[in-house]
């Protein structure tokens, strides 16, 4: 008898390390997962929303990557949608969009992440129309042939997970 217990209680204890072990390697899959979609939605949404400002995208592809309440209550957006866009009258041809995250972390069980992110866009290759290139240089100067730079910012992102998919429900201007 003394030997079956002592049979049992290693086979026992190595089956318990063998269920921590695989408990936490599919934790580590889940943050992975969850961390790598995460840094796509932010580093494609917001590039597909500088892009659109700039007259690059449809307003289609942001449902992607942002829920409808914020595309519908962003300023930089309804900008575009209400003509008052600086980039307007500019033919933007690409950009040199850049995102920085702060640390992230997000359990497998998680609906909601915040995150501070930075983004910039240090070059944007375009120029004025043809036919507003007169009134535009008149008005602002000849450095205006060249769109506007792009007003680097620092946000606080809060992204929610829905139907399995994460969509960036609200920016909030840190700086």
């Amino acid at each position: 008898m003394k030997y079956f217990r002592r049979l049992m209680w290693f086979i026992a204890s190595r089956l318990l390390v063998l269920a921590l072990v695989g408990g936490l390697c599919v934790m580590a899959f889940y943050y992975a997962m969850n961390l790598s979609n995460i840094q796509i939605i932010l580093k494609d949404g917001m590039a597909r929303r500088a892009q659109y400002v700039m007259g690059m995208e449809s307003a289609g592809e942001l449902n992607k990557y942002f829920q409808s309440s914020f595309l519908n209550a962003d300023a930089t957006i309804l900008s575009v949608q209400n003509g008052t866009s600086p980039y307007q009258n500019y033919t933007v041809r690409g950009i040199d969009h850049r995102i920085g995250m702060g640390f992230l972390w997000v359990w497998p069980w998680d609906t909601m992440c915040r995150v501070e992110i930075t983004e910039s866009i240090p070059r944007i290759d375009g120029r004025v129309r043809a036919d507003r290139a007169e009134a535009i240089i008149a008005a602002y100067g000849q450095n205006a042939i060249y769109p506007p730079s792009w007003q680097s910012a620092k946000y606080r992102a809060t992204l929610t997970r829905e139907g399995g998919q994460w969509k960036i429900r609200s920016l909030a201007l840190i700086e």
